[in-house]
């Protein structure tokens, strides 16, 4: 078995799937955020 060498393997898929869901976290989170403030304000 050959050894694990600390920060040798490519994580740049990685990176990518985790950028993409900091992304959609974020505007998920803005998304409902907005659509709080509107029901406080028009009282539905």
């Amino acid at each position: 078995m050959a050894e694990h060498k600390v920060g040798s393997m490519d994580i740049t898929e990685q990176e990518k799937t985790f950028n993409g869901f900091i992304k959609f976290t974020v505007g998920a989170l803005i998304g409902i955020f907005v659509l709080v403030v509107i029901l406080a304000v028009t009282g539905a």
